[in-house]
C-alpha cells in the first residue's frame, strides 16, 4: 500500500484550504498529517475541533502531552511518537527522562501516574476498567472532569495514530521509533 497524498496548502481548495490556513495561522507550520487529513476536510475539520475543545480543557499541556505519547507507544504511531516527543519537550518542557517514561504511561507525579494508568487501562480494555482502577485515579485526586478528558485524549490520539499509520503519512519530525518497531 502506498500513503495518500498529502492536500499542499498552496493548490488547496473550499473547505480544505480554509482549514489549512486556520492549520498554518495557529501553528506557523502545516504539518504534514493536517495535509492528508484535508482529503477529507471532514476528518480534518473534526480532528481540529476535538483537539481544540480539548485543549481549553482542565488537563495542563504536560500531562495532555504524556497521554500523547503513551498511547503512541501502545499503538505503535512514529508520527504521533516523533510529535509529541518535540511538543512535550519543546512547548510543554518536559524534561527527557520523563519523556520516556511516559511512553510506558509512567510518571513521577502520583496525580499525573494515576490518570496515564487509567488511560492505559482504558485502551488495553476497549473501554473496559475495573472499579479499583477508576477508584486509585480519584484517591490520587483525579476528578470526574479530568477522567472525562482522558477519554477524549485517548479518542483523540487512537484517531491521529490510526490515521497516520493508515495513511503512512511522511513523517516530519525529528523521528522517534516505538520500541516495538526498534
Amino acid at each position: 500500500m502506498t500513503g495518500f497524498a498529502p492536500v499542499e496548502p498552496a493548490t488547496a481548495t473550499g473547505k480544505a484550504a480554509e482549514l489549512l490556513a486556520d492549520v498554518q495561522k495557529a501553528l506557523g507550520l502545516t504539518p504534514n498529517m493536517t495535509k492528508v487529513m484535508a482529503n477529507s476536510p471532514a476528518l480534518l475539520k473534526g480532528y481540529l475541533s476535538l483537539s481544540g475543545a480539548l485543549s481549553e480543557g482542565v488537563l495542563p499541556a504536560p500531562v495532555r502531552e504524556r497521554l500523547a505519547l503513551a498511547t503512541a507507544e501502545y499503538n505503535g504511531c512514529e508520527y504521533c511518537l516523533s510529535a509529541h516527543t518535540y511538543i512535550g519537550a519543546h512547548i510543554a518542557k518536559i524534561d527527557a527522562d520523563e519523556l520516556e517514561s511516559a511512553r510506558d504511561a509512567k510518571a513521577a507525579d502520583a496525580h499525573t501516574q494515576a490518570l496515564l494508568t487509567l488511560s492505559n487501562a482504558i485502551a488495553r480494555g476497549h473501554g473496559h476498567v475495573g472499579d479499583d482502577v477508576l477508584r486509585t485515579a480519584r484517591d490520587a485526586g483525579a476528578t470526574d472532569d479530568e477522567i472525562g478528558e482522558v477519554v477524549g485524549h485517548l479518542a483523540l490520539n487512537v484517531l491521529t495514530n490510526y490515521f497516520n499509520i493508515l495513511a503512512e503519512v511522511d513523517n516530519d519530525w525529528p523521528v522517534v521509533t516505538p520500541r516495538s518497531a526498534a
